[in-house]
C-alpha cells in the first residue's frame, strides 16, 4: 500500500511560516495521495506558481495559494507516477523557473555516515560542506553539516535571500547529519547554516567544511568553484618518495602576509601568483630545500598569524583563490623546492560564527572547561575522543596534502595536546582514566593521524612542535612512538640563543649550552629550528640578540649558522634571518629588504647560500643527521677558548668543523685529523667574501703523524675570530659531487694569518700557542676583532654596546 503524505493542515502552514516545521520532506515536494500526486512548496514572496515537466518543459498544473503567504499546493494533473519537475514562480519583478530541492532523495551513503561517526572517515569533505553534485542531470550544490542536537538546520545564502524558512535540511537521526541538495546554488554564492537549538535560539554558523570564506570582518562561507588547475609537478611528486630522514632538509619559514608587500605604503599583500614569481626564485637562490608556510586556513584576525583558524578547509582569501595557492606550490616543485604547511589542530577560536558551541552544545570541544578551554589563549580545545571530530580533522590534513600537493604538515603546540594539565594549576584539570595527566585521546588521535597520512600520502612528512621531553615523538608507533616524522628541537634552540646573547668574555662559563644538545641529538628525528617565535614579543631580531659592534654581530651570526649547519639535525630559519633583519618581525609590514643595499647583509646571505650548498652536496651531513655514527667530537671541552671541534662523517667522507665563538685569532692551534694528507678549507666564514677579516689557512694544512684528540694524525691550524671553518681532505674534494665551478664559488680563498692584515682597521688579537696545549695563556686575550667589512651602513641601526640578554 502506498503511504500517503501527511494531510496539509493550518498548523503545518503556520509552523512553516515561522520556521518551526522540522520534517519538511514529509510535507514539501511531490507526494502520492489518493487522487494522484500532490505537490507542495513554500516560496515566500511568490504571487503564482505553475508545475512544469522538467523533461518536456510543458505546464502540468497550476498550484494554488494555501493559507499562509508563500505556501502553494496542487495535484499534478492526472499523473500517477512521480516525475522530475520545475516550479515556474512569478514574483513581483520577475518570473523564474526553480528546480525544487524537495523532489530529490538523500544523496548520502549510510556507510559514509557510519564511518564518519566512528572516526574512520578520512574523506569527509567529499560529502560534507558544500560539494558540487549532479542529480538526474541537474547541477547543484549538496550542503551537508553535522549538528546532532539541533532542532532545525537550514541553508541560508544569496540563493534564498538568507531566509532560514526556505531551505530547511533533511535530518539523518542516527548520526546527526543534515543535508540538502540545492540546484539554485552555484560557485561564488555566499552561505551559512542557520541552526535552531533545542532551546529555540537561532545560531548562524559558517560551514566547518567550506572551501572558501569571506575576508574579515565578514565571515560567510562561499561555494568554491571547481578547480581548473593543471599540475606540472609529476617529476617532483615521484622524486619525493623515499625516506625523508636521509635527504637534505633545510627549511625557509615564511609568513606570506609580511615577507614582502606592495603598494605605495606597503599596505597590500602579494598574491599567491606574485609570491610564486618572487618568493620561489629567492628561496631557490639561497639553496633551501623547502618552504614552510605559516597557517593558511582562513582566520579572522591578522594578529593571530593564522594560528586561530575558523575555516580549516578554506585557504585564506588574503592572497587569492585556491588555484592561486596551487600555482605557488607547483612553482616551488618545478624549482626543486618542497612546501610544508603549519597545521593548527591544538585549539580553535571561540568566534561566534565558528565551531564553538556549534549547535548550541559543545560538539567539537569538551563541555567541561577544564578539558575544553585553553587558559593561555582563551581558545577551545578539540575533543579528540569524539569520532566525528577525528574524521573532521584527519580528513582535513589529508585534504591539504592531496589537494595542494603539499609535502608535509607541521603541527603547532603538540605539547598542549599531550598534557591534560598543560598551563593549568592543581584543580584546573581532570586526570585521565588511570589518574595520570596524559591526554590519552589526543595520543590516540596523533597516532591515527600519522598512520593515515603516511599511508594515504606517500612521500610526505609530519612534523611536531613539541617543547617538552615527551619520549619517542618521532619514533614509529610500533616502537612505542607517536609516529611523527620529525620534531622541532626546542631545547637546542633555547640553549644556543641564550648563548648567543652573552658577551664573548663570559661565553666560556656557558660553553655547555652549545654542547649539551649532543647528549640527546639522536633520541629523536630533530629539526634545529630558529622560527618566528624567536624574533617577536621583545625577543629582538636574531642579529640584534648578539652583543658587540656590527662586525661582531655579523661574524657571530655567520659562525652560529656554520655551527647549526654542521650540527646533526635538519635546519629551519625564519624569513629575514638570511640577510640579518634588524627589527623584530612585524606581521603588519614587509621585511626590511632595503638592508640588502649594504654589504654585510648581502654577505650574510652568501654565507647561508654556501652552507646550504655544502649541506646538499655532502652526504656525510644529511645522511647522518639522525645517526650517532655520523658525528664525533674532537674537542667539546675547550670552554676557555670558546672553540668547538667535531667531525661529520659517512663512509669514506669526512668534514672537520672548527667553531670559534670568541673574538680571538688562534695560531698554531692543533687539531686531530682522522687521515693523512692535505686538508683544505671548504668554507671559512671569516673570508672577506662574507665580510670577515680574511684570516684562514690559505692553500690548506698538511696532516702530521702526531696523534691528537683520539686521532692518528693532527695539524696546526689558524683559527679565525668568531668564525666557522670547514676542512676536508684534498682527495674528498676531488671526488665531491660538486662541480669544479661550484667548489670554486663555494670556497672563497682566505690567506694564512701571516699575511691576513685587514686594511685600515684594528687587527684581531692573536694567541700564538695552541689552546689545547696552553689554555691559561690563551685565555688572557679579550680583544675583539674588527674588519674593513665592518663599516657601518648609513641606514643601519646603530650598533649596541651593551651586553645582550638573549631571547
Amino acid at each position: 500500500m502506498t503511504q500517503q503524505a501527511p494531510a496539509f493542515e493550518p498548523s503545518a502552514a503556520h509552523a512553516l511560516a515561522r520556521g518551526e516545521f522540522i520534517d519538511v520532506f514529509s510535507l514539501l515536494g511531490m507526494h502520492p495521495v489518493a487522487d494522484g500526486l500532490m505537490v507542495r512548496c513554500f516560496l515566500p514572496g511568490a504571487e503564482a506558481v505553475e508545475l512544469i515537466g522538467r523533461k518536456d518543459g510543458k505546464k502540468v498544473a497550476s498550484l494554488e495559494p494555501c493559507g499562509s503567504e508563500g505556501l502553494f499546493a496542487g495535484l499534478a494533473g492526472r499523473r500517477k507516477q512521480a516525475f522530475p519537475y520545475l516550479l515556474r514562480v512569478r514574483y513581483p519583478l520577475a518570473t523564474l523557473d526553480i528546480c525544487d530541492p524537495y523532489q530529490f532523495a538523500s544523496l548520502l551513503r549510510e556507510e559514509d555516515l557510519y564511518l564518519f561517526s566512528e572516526g574512520r572517515q578520512f574523506n569527509a569533505q567529499g560529502f560534507m560542506g558544500a560539494t558540487h553534485s549532479s542529480v538526474d542531470g541537474v547541477e547543484g550544490i549538496l550542503f551537508c553539516v553535522w549538528a546532532p542536537n539541533a532542532r532545525r538546520v537550514s541553508v541560508v545564502g544569496d540563493f534564498n535571500h538568507w531566509d532560514g524558512r526556505v531551505n530547511v535540511m533533511r535530518r539523518h537521526p542516527a548520526n546527526g547529519v543534515w543535508e540538502l541538495f540545492i540546484p539554485a546554488a552555484k560557485a561564488g554564492d555566499h552561505y551559512k547554516f542557520e541552526i535552531m537549538t533545542e532551546q529555540g535560539e537561532c545560531l548562524v554558523k559558517a560551514d566547518p567544511y567550506a572551501h572558501a570564506m569571506e575576508g574579515a570582518p565578514n565571515n560567510a562561507s562561499r561555494v568554491a568553484p571547481k578547480s581548473r588547475f593543471q599540475w606540472q609537478d609529476e617529476a617532483w611528486m615521484q622524486a619525493r618518495l623515499g625516506d625523508q630522514h636521509l635527504k637534505p632538509l633545510s627549511i625557509y619559514e615564511v609568513h606570506l602576509g609580511s615577507w614582502r608587500r606592495k603598494g605605495d605604503n606597503g599596505e597590500q599583500f602579494l598574491s599567491y601568483r606574485e609570491l610564486a614569481d618572487q618568493l620561489v626564485p629567492h628561496v631557490q637562490q639561497l639553496g633551501f630545500t623547502h618552504i614552510e608556510l605559516m597557517p593558511l586556513s582562513e582566520f579572522p584576525f591578522d594578529g593571530s598569524w593564522g594560528y586561530q583558524p575558523v575555516g580549516l578547509y578554506a585557504p585564506t582569501q588574503r592572497f587569492g583563490d585556491a588555484d592561486g595557492l596551487r600555482y605557488l606550490v607547483d612553482a616551488c616543485h618545478r624549482a626543486g623546492i618542497g612546501v610544508l604547511l603549519d597545521w593548527v589542530v591544538a585549539h580553535f577560536p571561540k568566534d561566534h560564527h565558528g565551531l564553538a558551541r556549534f549547535d548550541g552544545t559543545c560538539l567539537y570541544e569538551h563541555e567541561d572547561p577544564r578539558q575544553g578551554s585553553h587558559p593561555d589563549w582563551d581558545t577551545a580545545i578539540f575533543n579528540y575522543g569524539r569520532g566525528e571530530v577525528v574524521s573532521f580533522l584527519i580528513s582535513n590534513a589529508a585534504w591539504w596534502l592531496k589537494e595542494f600537493h603539499l609535502d608535509g604538515l607541521r603541527l603547532d603546540a603538540v605539547s598542549s595536546m599531550l598534557y591534560l594539565d598543560y598551563s593549568r594549576e592543581e584543580g584546573q584539570w581532570l586526570p585521565n582514566r588511570h589518574g595520570g595527566r596524559e591526554n590519552l585521546e589526543a595520543i590516540d588521535f596523533l597516532k591515527l593521524l600519522n598512520q593515515t597520512l603516511y599511508r594515504e600520502c606517500p612521500g610526505v612528512m609530519v612534523i611536531a612542535e613539541e617543547s617538552t621531553a615527551w619520549p619517542a615523538v618521532s619514533r614509529p608507533i610500533e616502537s612505542g612512538g607517536l609516529g611523527f616524522g620529525f620534531k622541532w628541537n626546542m631545547g637546542w634552540m633555547n640553549d644556543t640563543l641564550d648563548y648567543l646573547g652573552r658577551d664573548p668574555i663570559f661565553r666560556r662559563h656557558h660553553h655547555n649550552q652549545l654542547t649539551f644538545g649532543l647528549m640527546y641529538a639522536f633520541s629523536e628525528q630533530f629539526i634545529l629550528s630558529i622560527s618566528h617565535d624567536e624574533v617577536v614579543h621583545g625577543k629582538r631580531a636574531l642579529l640584534e640578540k648578539i652583543p658587540g659592534d656590527d662586525w661582531q654581530k655579523f661574524a657571530t651570526l655567520r659562525a652560529f649558522y656554520g655551527f647549526m649547519w654542521g650540527h646533526p639535525g635538519k635546519k629551519l630559519l625564519f624569513m629575514g634571518a638570511e640577510f640579518g633583519q634588524r627589527d623584530e618581525w612585524n606581521h603588519d609590514r614587509s621585511l626590511d629588504w632595503h638592508l640588502l643595499q649594504y654589504a654585510p647583509h648581502q654577505q650574510l646571505g652568501l654565507w647561508l647560500k654556501d652552507l646550504n650548498r655544502l649541506y646538499r652536496e655532502r652526504p656525510c651531513l644529511a645522511l647522518t643527521d639522525s645517526s650517532p655514527d655520523g658525528f664525533r667530537w674532537l674537542d667539546c671541552d675547550n670552554a676557555e677558548a670558546s672553540v668547538l671541534l667535531f667531525l661529520r662523517r659517512h663512509g669514506d667522507e669526512e668534514l672537520l668543523f672548527i667553531i670559534n665563538m670568541s673574538p680571538n685569532v688562534y695560531q698554531g692551534f692543533r687539531v686531530g685529523l682522522p687521515r693523512a694528507g692535505l686538508w683544505q678549507e671548504l668554507l671559512n666564514s671569516d673570508s672577506e667574501v662574507y665580510g670577515g677579516s680574511n684570516v684562514g689557512n690559505g692553500s690548506g694544512i698538511q696532516a702530521e703523524e702526531t696523534p691528537w684528540q683520539g686521532m692518528e694524525h693532527s695539524a696546526l691550524v689558524t683559527v679565525p675570530p668568531l668564525a666557522c671553518v670547514v676542512l676536508a681532505p684534498e682527495a674528498a674534494i676531488a671526488v665531491s659531487k660538486a662541480t669544479p665551478e661550484a667548489i670554486s664559488e663555494a670556497v672563497p680563498e682566505t690567506k694564512a694569518q701571516t699575511s691576513a692584515k685587514p686594511k685600515a682597521v684594528a687587527k684581531p688579537k692573536t694567541v700564538s700557542k695552541s689552546k689545547a696545549e696552553s689554555p691559561k695563556a690563551a685565555a688572557k686575550s679579550k680583544t675583539a676583532s674588527k674588519s674593513k667589512a665592518a663599516a657601518k651602513p648609513k641606514a643601519a641601526a646603530k650598533p649596541k654596546t651593551t651586553k645582550g640578554t638573549g631571547a
